[in-house]
């Protein structure tokens, strides 16, 4: 009797060939060549919510032999968070070219006619996803000079002309209710996710609504999950920024509050070197726009609701059989909650 690990790696190895017969087929029928070469692809435990197959391509196309390095982005028989392939797909087209690394998109499949599921396949970028880099084995300064650069990307995106790269024909604009818009998005999630009634989740979802801050600038390209684990880094730089399921107009100050979730620091911030306010002071420097550390705060906890309805979104998805992934239980994220609520109303001198 084969063991639960290997018959886990048998089903991936039937997965993996039948996927390589349907990319041979689609690839024929994009390419032109009926002789196209397609390696068997081998998922990656890259990527959360979406599957990550890498694979070789070679073909022929007007008399030249073309090889390329691909992936596959599949979304997954079951997931915990639902998006829009075609406006991902519109996104990383208008991004491309621009100063913000992403992979070149080659081909759509919005259907899954062609992959079994729906697929954006594109370049496969150089480089590795660390991502714990900031807290590895690397010299202090390697990693202060990487956290740097970080930074240095995550103000490119928000430093995007959202209208000359075409990136506001593909994303609504909230305008100065971002705020409002990120506390609306995030109830309607928690809805789908919720199996019963969630009190403390009922308060700071009124919490947010009673304190949400107006944009403090024009609205932005929000990534919306900004970190190491989306970014690919080789030698010292950053070669791609991945991941875009959840991007949108906003107030760039929500990938702030992200990226300073104090439940995040050991990927983000490296200690007494490059800490929460060096964070932000380099995002103002390089920006050039003024970080309210209140309104920071406030997107903490928003932050956090996010954590949060994700985590009771994957066990939802668990006991209705759309997902194989036990996830961790809300109570840590929870008390974190409130524990940057009550923080908030401390430095802002009001009473929760």
């Amino acid at each position: 009797m084969l063991s639960t690990h290997s018959a886990a790696e048998s089903d991936t190895r039937t997965e993996a060939g039948e996927l390589r017969e349907r990319l041979r087929i689609w690839l024929a029928d994009e390419t032109g060549d009926p002789h196209v070469a397609v390696t068997v692809p081998t998922r990656t435990t890259m990527g959360f919510s979406r599957e990550n197959w890498f694979f070789d391509a070679s073909w022929t196309a007007a008399g030249a032999r073309r090889d390329a390095r691909l992936v596959a982005r599949r979304d997954p028989a079951g997931s915990v968070l639902d998006s829009d392939r075609a406006v991902e797909a519109a996104l990383l087209a208008a991004l491309h070219g621009t100063r913000v690394p992403v992979p070149a998109l080659h081909w759509v499949d919005l259907s899954g006619a062609r992959a079994g599921r729906p697929t954006l396949v594109m370049d496969r970028m150089p480089g590795d996803c660390r991502p714990f880099v900031l807290a590895g084995p690397l010299p202090e300064d390697e990693r202060v000079a990487l956290a740097g650069r970080f930074c240095d990307e995550l103000a490119a995106i928000h430093g995007l002309d959202v209208t000359a790269t075409g990136v506001a024909d593909v994303l609504p604009d909230p305008g100065r209710g971002a705020a409002h818009a990120a506390v609306d998005h995030w109830e309607a999630e928690l809805r789908k996710a919720q199996l019963g009634p969630e009190p403390e989740l009922e308060y700071v979802l009124a919490w947010l609504r009673t304190t949400a801050p107006a944009n403090a600038g024009p609205t932005t390209l929000v990534h919306g999950d900004f970190k190491p684990g989306n970014l690919l880094i080789r030698d010292g730089r950053v070669t791609a920024v991945l991941d875009w399921e959840t991007a949108h107009l906003g107030d760039p100050l929500e990938d702030v509050g992200w990226v300073t979730n104090p439940l995040r620091a050991r990927e983000h911030l490296v200690p007494g070197c490059w800490e929460r306010e060096d964070f932000i002071a380099g995002w103002e420097r390089r920006t050039g726009r003024a970080a309210d550390r209140a309104a920071v705060r406030w997107w903490n906890v928003l932050a956090n609701l996010k954590l949060t309805v994700l985590v009771l979104a994957g066990q939802k998805a668990l006991l209705d059989g759309r997902y194989d992934r036990i996830t961790q239980t809300p109570v840590t994220l929870t008390r974190l909650l409130f524990e940057l609520i009550r923080t908030h109303e401390h430095e802002s001198g009001g009473s929760a």
